[in-house]
C-alpha cells in the first residue's frame, strides 16, 4: 500500500515542478498529492486501527499481560540458596 503512495507522491511532485509559478506548484502538490493521499491512507487504515483497538480491549478485559510487560522472576531467599549448597 505504501509503495503506491510513494509512487503517487513522486508523480505529483513531478507535476508540481512543471507548474509555471511556485504558488501553483505548491497548490498542486498539496491539492493533488498530500490532501487526497492523506484521506485515502486514513480510510484504508481504518480496519487495522479497529483490530488494534479490539485486541487492546480484549486484552484489558481478560487481564492478560501486555506485550511490553516483561516477566520478572522473584528473587530466591538467601536461606534457600545456602541450603541447596
Amino acid at each position: 500500500m505504501y509503495i503506491v503512495a510513494i509512487g503517487w507522491i513522486y508523480v505529483v511532485l513531478m507535476m508540481s515542478i512543471t507548474e509555471t509559478s511556485v504558488i501553483a506548484g505548491v497548490m498542486t502538490f498539496f491539492l493533488y498529492g498530500i490532501l487526497p493521499l492523506g484521506v485515502i491512507l486514513y480510510l484504508l487504515g481504518t480496519p487495522e486501527r479497529k483490530r488494534r483497538r479490539q485486541a487492546a480491549e480484549k486484552k484489558q478485559n481478560t487481564g492478560a499481560p501486555s506485550e511490553d510487560a516483561s516477566i520478572q522472576a522473584e528473587p530466591i531467599p538467601v536461606t534457600q540458596l545456602q541450603d541447596s549448597l
